[in-house]
């Protein structure tokens, strides 16, 4: 029989994805699930973006040009600009959702067996996408007792190798909702420039910031532009996740370059999808003001229910729609595939991410979950009432 290939066997089970048969098999029973384990929105996308797709006169659905159409890269490049973030449309490559843009970035700036420092937790995907380029991850540990804020640079420095090509952050955080100062971010800028590495910095958050607080670009630091690149996507910001459009942008023009290689041999982004994306940049700011509102709405529930659970640790977001909660068990592996298989109230359950899998250091994170705030409100109400009973249900087995 012909084997697998090693890389194939080391790529990780997503931990967001992997509990899906259950979940299938515990709503086939009737039960209803949930959902608190993957950041769909509930919000409507915007009415501009499918608008611009049901409208439109195309006749021939043709390849776009290789690095996203001018009249979209232009106008993202504007987008930008009004958010002092100064970059032309020829520092824009559209890819197919943010996942390929970070994919090129890592194909771009290492080779196998180079590492990539990455705070963890850590949005799972990483380790898939580093895995399949053949590099290696080395995490450094934030923690949930300083509401993941970002490690001491000392920690950053010493894992810092010949091997190390660049550091990767998400801001702000998934799965931590964690939002990077401008400190923070200009310590992470210092670090690199001192080292000569590449900053990457995952921004796929970026609208969503809470209680005053202000998303600060790697692409804002001076002196950062042969070593800053952004992974950028339209799935969240606008609701769009089916569209799967992002982009990577860096001033590094050989970076760009590189990138556009890996993009010729997939030939093109789809069209319609960059239809509707270019659309969606005309979207008001209204749109966002009120989403923001609903998310902090959500936030604020979701957060002030868990700390009314005995034992249960969380911390606070500033940014993005996740939050990372400590449970008082020992496995939220089992614990989650119990909820599905053997656990319900009043004909309902909950689908929860267990939070090991977004830490690339064995051992850590086994008590925690990731919880997504994507649901209305009274929704959330259910589901933390589901989980604080079904932990002492648990607890008592």
């Amino acid at each position: 029989m012909p084997t697998i290939s090693r890389k194939g066997q080391l790529m990780p089970e997503s931990p967001i994805r992997k509990l899906v048969p259950y979940a299938e098999n515990a709503k086939l029973r009737g039960v209803d699930v949930i959902h608190l384990n993957i950041g769909q929105p509930d919000i409507k996308t915007p009415k501009q973006a499918l608008d611009a797709v049901k409208n439109n006169t195309i006749e021939v659905l043709a390849y776009s040009m290789t690095e996203g159409s001018e009249t979209y890269r232009k106008k993202i490049s504007s987008y930008y600009k009004n958010l002092k973030i100064n970059v032309s449309h020829h520092n824009i490559l559209v890819t197919t959702g943010g996942s390929e843009a970070l994919s090129f970035t890592m194909g771009t700036i290492a080779d196998a067996q180079d590492e990539i420092i990455i705070p963890e937790p850590f949005y799972a995907n990483y380790n898939g996408f580093a895995t399949a380029m053949g590099l290696k991850v080395i995490p450094v540990l934030s923690r949930i007792e300083d509401n993941f804020s970002l490690p001491p640079i000392a920690e950053f420095e010493k894992l810092i190798s010949k091997k190390t090509r660049a550091i990767l952050i998400c801001n702000p955080g998934n799965p931590t909702g964690y939002l990077y100062t401008k400190e923070e971010i200009h310590k992470l800028a210092q670090l690199v420039k001192k080292y000569n590495l590449f900053l990457v910095a995952d921004e796929v958050y970026r609208e969503f910031t809470y209680d005053g607080k202000e998303h600060y670009s790697i692409l804002r630091e001076d002196g950062l532009e042969e070593h800053a690149i952004v992974v950028d996507s339209v799935s969240k910001r606008y609701s769009m996740c089916g569209a799967r459009i992002g982009c990577l942008v860096s001033k590094n023009k050989e970076v760009m370059k590189t990138a556009l290689k890996f993009a010729q041999a997939r030939l093109s982004p789809p069209t319609y999808a960059q239809i509707a994306s270019e659309a969606a940049l005309d979207t008001p700011q209204e749109y966002f003001e009120e989403v923001i509102e609903e998310y902090v709405e959500r936030r604020n529930l979701l957060i002030e229910e868990l700390n009314k659970i005995e034992g249960v640790i969380v911390a606070k977001p500033h940014g993005a729609f996740y939050c990372i909660a400590q449970l008082p068990i020992a496995n939220a592996d089992h614990f989650a595939q119990w909820l599905l298989e053997d656990y319900e109230l009043e004909g309902e359950t909950v689908m929860v991410a267990p939070a090991a899998g977004f830490y690339a250091t064995d051992g850590m994170g086994e008590n925690q979950i990731r919880i997504a705030y994507v649901l209305k409100k009274e929704r959330l109400i259910k589901a933390v009432q589901i989980l604080k009973e079904a932990l002492k249900t648990y607890l008592a087995l």
